[in-house]
């Protein structure tokens, strides 16, 4: 049976899995990581690496990190402070294997095309909603990971040219901005301090939460209705922390997208909630990887 390993390093825990080609887990483990210490959390992913290997001997090994990837896939080449350490540290050179790395939300969507809601797709898009908002795109069947690995980073598009606040990639009005948990207080004028908040205030009727939680969706909607234009997929997958919020998002959100999106001949994209959470990064990781294999072979 042939086997992968995926690891998805962030700033609190490594989770490691050991996965079949069909997404089945055959082995898992957690680590607490301790973000300022990185020989704590490298020789924490070797030791996992060296003992799977010795005992299953995978075919391919993936690793999940935030920051953008290198072109070979070998390392994060800019992750600007956070993991100090991770920045150009080449994994396959410390480990002696072949080490695949791609960012995270790169990885969520590799699982979801791997083993869950884009299989067997060729074309296909993520969004990821969480404290911010990432994404990656999936053309022909492979990852497209653009020049300097910066193609998916959907969150820092705008919705709004003339807001005078800007987000991290001095974009004004971005989506990140406009629905990412990390803008929720300013967003609510201090009224609201999370997004699941403001969800079941707006279940609950709450004017103040439907106003702001129904123009958060509207702007998203249009973002997903530019990207549909832009790259035409087969599936629109929205994943992440607030997409816990299920139909409670999803219903105004094809509403709004009714309203936007272009739909020729009856074309309608559509829109579905991830199937992976907690473990995507590390499954992505694992698809990266057996993917990258394939190729070669």
């Amino acid at each position: 049976m042939e086997v992968a390993i995926g690891i998805d390093l962030g700033c609190t825990h490594i989770k490691a899995l050991l996965v079949n080609t069909e997404g089945g887990i055959v082995k898992q483990t957690r680590v607490d990581t301790i973000e300022h210490d990185d020989r704590h959390w490298k020789q924490a992913i070797k030791k996992i690496i060296e003992d799977w290997k010795r005992e299953y001997k995978p075919g391919a090994i993936g690793l999940s990190a935030p920051g953008l990837a290198n072109e070979s896939n070998t390392c994060i080449q800019f992750m600007p402070g956070r993991l100090p350490g991770l920045e150009n540290f080449n994994w396959s050179e410390f480990t002696g294997e072949r080490v695949y790395v791609l960012n995270d939300a790169h990885a969520a969507l590799m699982a979801e095309a791997r083993f869950g809601a884009a299989k067997n797709l060729r074309h296909a898009m993520m969004l990821t909603l969480g404290t911010g908002v990432g994404g990656g795109i999936l053309i022909d069947g492979k990852l497209y990971q653009g020049v300097g690995q910066m193609a998916g980073h959907l969150g820092h598009v705008t919705v709004d040219a003339l807001d005078p606040v800007k987000d991290v990639t001095n974009m004004p009005g971005s989506l990140e901005n406009a629905i990412g948990n990390l803008t929720i207080g300013l967003r609510s004028h201090g009224k609201f301090e999370t997004t699941w908040e403001v969800v079941q205030r707006y279940e609950a009727g709450d004017p103040v939460a439907t106003e702001i939680w129904l123009t958060s969706v509207r702007k998203l909607a249009v973002a997903v209705a530019s990207f549909i234009n832009i790259i035409s997929p087969e599936v629109v997958i929205i994943g992440g922390g607030i997409s816990k919020a299920e139909e409670l998002l999803l219903k105004p959100l094809r509403q709004f997208l009714s309203e936007y999106e272009w739909q020729p001949g009856g074309k309608q994209t559509p829109i579905r909630l991830a199937q992976f959470s907690d473990l995507a990064g590390a499954l992505g990781a694992a698809g990266f990887a057996l993917s990258k294999i394939n190729q070669r072979l």
